[in-house]
């Protein structure tokens, strides 16, 4: 017999309970049998060492090298923004969040082409302040080159009062990217919403992966496999519109 145990679960089956529980935020050991996608633990694990080799991050540079090559990023512009998750498993990643009245919570944060593709992200604690991670997110912009560093720079950045920073400025100038970030205390009507909305929509596709609206996996490996994951999804159905996922 080639298999003096339980036959392994193989790898489409695998993806296909991974991206069940993705989207619809259900406990692993909730995914239904007759799915035939194994047990939900089988699943877990496979999500976990994927993650631990890299599979998930490269997946979504891959799609993005894709979609760079057929000439769908657009690198004149570029929009910065980021979102709070509910951490109910809590976590190392995790951090109170104020907006919550310091409940447990992480927050994501997106750098997105002119049109909402997701060219990076990075998950912090929720108390972790946005424009820390301003200038991270511009040096993750994929497609990385293979020795390190984004293929491309966006020609301009946008970005909310939360981004206001006139160091942050001067470095985004550095690198040859125009900053337009919308300044504290001034009247709201910045103008930049016309621009910028493409990353809201974008968090909007995320949270449509119920997982990532609560975040429940207190493995913080996990936690980022499935923002990972996500999106490598949104940039998958920009790459296949007609596709079905």
């Amino acid at each position: 017999m080639p298999y003096p145990g339980r036959k392994p679960t193989g790898d489409r089956e695998a993806l296909t309970g991974i991206v069940f529980v993705l989207k619809t935020g259900i406990p692993w050991e909730d995914l239904p049998a007759e799915m035939g996608c194994g047990c939900g633990m089988s699943c877990w694990r496979r999500l976990r060492a994927w993650q631990q080799a890299g599979v998930w991050h490269a997946l979504h540079q891959l799609l993005l090298t894709k979609l760079d090559r057929a000439g769908k990023i657009d690198w004149s512009r570029a929009a910065a923004d980021s979102t709070f998750a509910r951490a109910f498993g809590g976590g190392q990643e995790s951090g109170p969040n104020p907006t919550d009245r310091g409940r447990p919570g992480v927050k994501q944060h997106l750098l997105v082409d002119a049109h909402g593709v997701p060219v990076a992200g990075i998950t912090t604690g929720a108390n972790v302040p946005e424009v820390k991670e301003l200038v991270p997110l511009v040096d993750a912009a994929g497609p990385q080159h293979p020795k390190g560093g984004p293929r491309h720079r966006q020609e301009t950045v946008y970005a909310d009062r939360a981004y206001d920073s006139e160091p942050h400025r001067r470095h985004l100038r550095g690198r040859g990217i125009e900053p337009h970030l919308a300044k504290r205390r001034t009247p709201n009507g910045s103008g930049l919403g016309v621009f910028r909305w493409v990353v809201e929509r974008s968090i909007s596709w995320l949270h449509g992966f119920r997982k990532l609206r609560f975040v429940t996996e207190k493995d913080d490996e996990t936690k980022f496999a499935f923002f990972n994951l996500g999106m490598a999804l949104i940039a998958f159905r920009a790459l296949y519109p007609n596709a079905f996922c």
